[in-house]
């Protein structure tokens, strides 16, 4: 390792950062087409090992749409694929973020997309679900050999790969489908030596995790032919220590770290002359009290955020974008020296669409570059999994000029002018931001980027919550969520029939005996059931018989997201009905089933852990039974015999069952369906159905909260009165309300916390 004492000053591992390693090599790769033409070119030249982790991956994405001259497919499952078959010394290892859709309430969901991959023996593909609920897999780097090591921004998946130009009418940018894309800007780093032995290392530990076993292969310890850097891209800096910091939650065992959270602090602290920051996300509580306290100062730096003009997304516009506006008129009024500037790029003829900004950058006076995967948002600061890499250049002047270089390159990018025109501006009016007016053009005419001052409506601001749901800081606590919406209160004790317990207890040991240690657990999964409903579908009467296997089956706590998907591969449309009239039987089934059973034999049966909310749900009805199915706290049968034995009516929970699930069941349906039949007819249309059933859950969800409002406004009216001691609010509640209201809305993270306690 050569640590230089100036960045050591700095780069403190085990607080703002992991560990400081050499490289002899580094690179900014901005945008798609830079980083994924030379990944691709790297990969050709891998000897021993290639790991690939992800938030997203497609097997069907292409990493040269341009075309290249190596021989191999295009697709990036099928170049895999090609890569291992001639290299059979080469293992690959892929991990991606094992999302749950919609049911991550019951963590159940199948990996379809696992079905692209063509599974070479040596390619070990794996999802990852290792982490608190409501935290994801967000790292995006690919390792090489452990020798050269590619950390930022990009996924490889769909809808990434761009050039910088960003033309709105590129014939190149589409996805697998062949559906066009709107511009996407990103940048990502390369960099070799034992700062990239350091990422492999990275790579094993997450892997290890999620799969439960560790790696024994160490592509470092033999040696290799070739040098495994892209000849076609050249060197921004060579020589010099690479910091790599990392957020990582509370999980089991282990601590949580927030790093990157520590090190953009201590970034924007130290900040004397510019804050350069492209971001995707700009939602941080800390982040923004940070920069807010900077402007505020006399001799503070210029401050200029890059961020996509709205957010990608009906949802993502209504949520994040209205805490970004609310984080934007905190930076405006502590802005008392005029230094702050929101950005974001314009190219004539895009019209509405926008050029989607989805770095994750920051420079810092010349001195300080960050890269890496981490949003200015809270999940990236505590929940989620991040990874970022930083070089300070202290007083060498070389490092300071290169980093400098890679800033004004993005700028000018943005801009639409040249490198040596934002130098001169600078030096000309003596900042960064005064620089970037002077080259501000007319977005009719010219590539630009635009001032931005989003507003959010008195109403609108009203309507969405506080970031602690929205972009929380912690894990989902599914029980203090809960307390929002439904009061405690006693229950009242029932005899329970323990002889029928003991006889479902021991059925359902039976059944998990069978399940883990028989050949019945290989028969339970999408094909055999896939075949198992093809066969009843020949039957006459065969719609009633498809929905008394599937109410059998989910009576019998099969998995309900395995059965909706089922249904959804093998009957398409009709899949939707069939599954969701299966489980509103199946629901009211088992639901008078736990009426019958008492609530003490249920909470025999379901623990303690469940059966505290058993004694909330009759309160307040419909809007617990919502709340409950959007939940992850318990599987489907569970949640339906607690809430038969709580005593609510049996009306409310059906209807809060329909409201809650109804639009899960016929997207996971829709999904499933589209999903198998693009894979084998790939066309331009295949996620038309998509498209509608998001047109209608934006309906629904509407619906939903109107009425779940005006319930809530009713129910507090007949309620009024003194407040029991589990409604009073809190010490702390209060104390984080006042500060809320004299902040305008925007809330102050702690430094402290620990994640456990109640987001991209």
């Amino acid at each position: 390792m050569h640590n230089n004492p100036l960045n050591q000053a700095f780069f403190e591992p085990g607080r703002n950062c992991a560990s400081v390693r050499h490289a002899d090599r580094f690179s900014l790769l901005i945008d798609g087409a830079d980083y994924f033409r030379v990944l691709r070119e790297a990969i050709t030249r891998a000897e021993r090992t290639v790991f690939i982790l992800g938030w997203d991956i497609d097997s069907r994405m292409k990493l040269t749409p341009e075309g290249s001259d190596d021989g191999l497919p295009d697709a990036l499952g099928d170049f895999l694929h090609a890569i291992a078959a001639a290299k059979p010394r080469l293992r690959i290892y892929i991990l991606a973020w094992d999302f749950a859709m919609l049911y991550a309430f019951e963590r159940e969901w199948l990996p379809v997309y696992k079905m692209g991959w063509r599974t070479h023996r040596r390619i070990a593909f794996q999802m990852d679900g290792k982490h608190p609920m409501g935290g994801s897999q967000h790292q995006k780097l690919v390792v090489i050999d452990d020798r050269l090591a590619f950390v930022g921004g990009l996924d490889l998946t769909r809808s990434r790969w761009d050039t910088t130009t960003h033309a709105p009418d590129d014939p190149l940018r589409r996805d697998a489908n062949g559906t066009p894309y709107q511009p996407f800007h990103d940048v990502h780093s390369m960099f070799d030596g034992d700062a990239a032995r350091e990422i492999g290392l990275l790579a094993r530990d997450r892997w290890s995790r999620a799969c439960g076993r560790r790696l024994a292969i160490r592509a470092h310890r033999v040696a290799l032919t070739q040098d495994t850097w892209p000849p076609s891209r050249g060197v921004d800096l060579d020589n010099v220590e690479i910091a790599i910091s990392i957020t990582e939650p509370a999980y089991e065992n282990r601590e949580g770290v927030q790093q990157i959270r520590t090190q953009y602090l201590d970034a924007i602290a130290r900040a004397r002359r510019s804050i350069y920051i492209e971001n995707q996300y700009f939602t941080s509580g800390s982040i923004g009290a940070a920069l807010s306290e900077s402007l505020a100062r006399k001799d503070g730096p210029d401050l200029a955020i890059v961020v996509p003009r709205n957010q990608s997304g009906w949802l993502q516009e209504v949520t994040m974008g209205v805490l970004r506006a609310r984080l934007h008129t905190l930076l405006k009024d502590s802005d008392r020296h005029g230094r702050y500037r929101l950005l974001s790029p314009e190219v004539p003829g895009l019209g509405e669409a926008i050029v989607n900004v989805h770095s994750k950058l920051m420079i810092v006076d010349d001195e300080l570059l960050i890269v890496g995967s981490a949003n200015l948002n809270n999940r990236s600061m505590v929940l989620d999994s991040e990874c970022n890499i930083s070089i300070d250049a202290g007083a060498d002047a070389r490092i300071r000029r290169a980093i400098a270089r890679m800033r004004d390159t993005l700028l000018a990018e943005h801009l639409g002018c040249e490198i040596a025109d934002i130098v001169r501006e600078r030096d000309a009016r003596g900042s960064m931001n005064a620089a970037i007016q002077a080259l501000q053009q007319d977005r009719a005419q010219h590539r630009t980027l635009v001032d931005l001052d989003p507003q959010v409506s008195k109403e609108l601001d009203q309507l969405i919550p506080s970031d602690a749901l929205i972009d929380p800081e912690t894990p989902i606590a599914a029980d203090e969520l809960v307390d929002q919406f439904v009061p405690a209160e006693k229950a009242r004790p029932l005899i329970g029939r323990y002889a029928l317990l003991g006889v479902l207890a021991l059925l359902g040991v039976g059944l998990a005996v069978l399940w883990h240690w028989t050949p019945l657990g290989d028969y339970m999964n999408v094909k055999s059931l896939t075949t198992f409903a093809r066969q009843i579908e020949a039957l006459p009467l065969a719609p009633v018989w498809i929905v008394l296997a599937y109410v059998a089956a989910a009576v019998m706590s099969m998995p309900v997201t395995l059965l909706i998907a089922t249904m959804g591969i093998v009957f398409g449309a009709w899949g939707g009905v069939y599954a969701f009239i299966g489980t509103t039987v199946a629901a009211a089934i088992t639901f008078m089933i736990g009426n019958w059973l008492g609530r003490d034999a249920v909470r025999k049966l379901a623990g303690a852990r469940v059966n505290r909310l058993s004694e909330r749900v009759a309160k307040r009805g419909i809007v617990a039974v919502v709340v409950l199915r959007l939940l992850p706290v318990a599987p489907f049968a569970i949640v339906n015999l607690v809430a038969g034995a709580s005593h609510i009516r049996m009306r409310d929970f059906m209807i809060g069952t329909m409201l809650g699930m109804g639009p899960g069941i016929f997207l996971t349906v829709a999904f499933a369906h589209q999903l198998v039949s693009s894979l084998r007819r790939p066309t331009a249309g295949s996620f038309a159905v998509l498209i509608g059933i998001g047109a209608v859950l934006i309906g629904l969800s509407l619906l939903l909260q109107r009425f779940l409002g005006n319930r809530n406004e009713a129910q507090a009216h007949e309620h009024e009165g003194a407040p029991s001691d589990a409604d009073k609010p809190r010490a702390s509640d209060e104390a984080e309300r006042a500060q809320r209201l004299h902040e305008r809305g925007m809330p102050k993270e702690a430094d402290a916390r620990r994640p456990d306690e109640v987001r991209s």
